[in-house]
Order: C-alpha cells, then structure tokens, then sequence
C-alpha cells in the first residue's frame, strides 16, 4: 500500500447522487482514485487503471472543493482506493464532520475510518478476508452464470448483518437483468442494485 502523504492520485471529483447499492439516491461528493490493476473487462471506468495518469492533489484542496458544496458526505471510489493510505484523508474530513463511505474491492490492506464500506469483490483479486467483516454491504456485479457461484461464496464468508446486493453489468443490462431478477426471486437474501445514475443520465 503506498503512502499517498497529503495528496492523492484523482481521476475525478464532483457533487452527484449515489447510483446504486443501498445509498441509492443519497447526493454526496465523489473522490474517485486513480489507480488500480484488477483490469475487470465490464469496468466503466477503465481510465481510472493507471496511477502515473493522474495529479496527485492536496487532501486539504479537495475538503475545500467538498466545503463549496452543501454536501454532507464523501463517497471515495476507484479505481482502487485502498492501494494507497487513507487514514490522513479519514482524519481530516472527519475533523470537518463528513459522513465517510468507501467502495473498494478489498484486495489491499485496510485504512481509514469510514462510516460505510461497501465491498465490491472480484475473482481475479479475491477480497482479504477482513473486508468481510468490515464491510457493511457486499455487492457483486453479474455478467455471466458463474457469477453467481462467485456471489454465494462472498456472501457465505459474510457478517449476518452485510446487506447483499447483486448488480447486473451494464453492458448487457438485457441479459443480465433478467438472470438477476430470477435469481434474487429464487434466493430473497439478495437484493438487486441498479446503476440508476446511468437510467437517469445523473454525472
């Protein structure tokens, strides 16, 4: 894990509203991190892989970019977050009273202190076996059958109290909605997330 001492690597930042997962609908600020080398083949935000890409900005800068706006709340995202150090993020806008949620896939070692962690876990790099404590919900996207098999496996490493989403990819929305939807009818411990950001053209 690299220490990112002040500055972080960022693709993008900007005032939106959660699309997906159980704070759907929620505004927020969003830090998505540049950085990460899982290379999913659906990932839709493929130019955030490459670290050496992207300024490394002052924490400091980005909590005055997140003061100029009402929002209560900092979703930080990838990219992968958790290849760098968060805790001097954490503490500095924790200091200024931010709500503090993470998306990440968990493959890296754990830092910062978030009020929400949702593990978004993939085969190729398989979460450490912590996040599955930590995680406050655990949502796996679906592209194929054997993706579901990938899921039953997260969810029996799961805490009792980890909500379980399952999210159909994108990209073949038609096809994979509609195995989602027969599977969370047949398994109700599931519940669907869609990428409503991308219904309702929200950044």
């Amino acid at each position: 894990m690299a220490n990112i001492q002040g500055s972080i690597p960022i693709l993008e930042e900007f005032y939106s509203i959660q699309g997906e997962g159980h704070n759907t609908g929620k505004p927020a600020y969003f830090i998505r991190v540049g950085g990460c080398d899982l290379a999913c083949h659906w990932c839709d935000s493929k130019e955030s892989w490459f670290p050496e890409e992207h300024k490394y900005i002052k924490i400091e800068e980005i909590l005055q970019r997140v003061k100029s706006t009402v929002a209560d709340t900092i979703v930080v995202t990838g990219g992968e977050p958790l290849i760098y150090n968060f805790d001097e993020f954490c503490h500095k806008a924790k200091k200024l009273g931010y709500k503090l949620m993470l998306e990440t896939c968990g493959a890296y070692q754990f830092s910062g202190l978030w009020d929400w962690v949702c593990l978004s876990p993939k085969k190729q790099k398989p979460p450490l076996d912590i996040y599955f404590q930590i995680a406050n919900e655990v949502k796996v996207v679906i592209f194929e059958e054997d993706d579901f098999l990938w899921a039953e496996t997260c969810a029996n490493k799961s805490k009792k109290s980890s909500e379980l989403f399952l999210q159909p990819e994108w990209s073949r929305i038609k096809k994979t909605a509609e195995m989602v939807v027969d599977y969370v009818k047949n398994n109700p411990k599931w519940k669907i997330s869609l990428q409503v950001h991308k219904y309702l053209n929200i950044p």
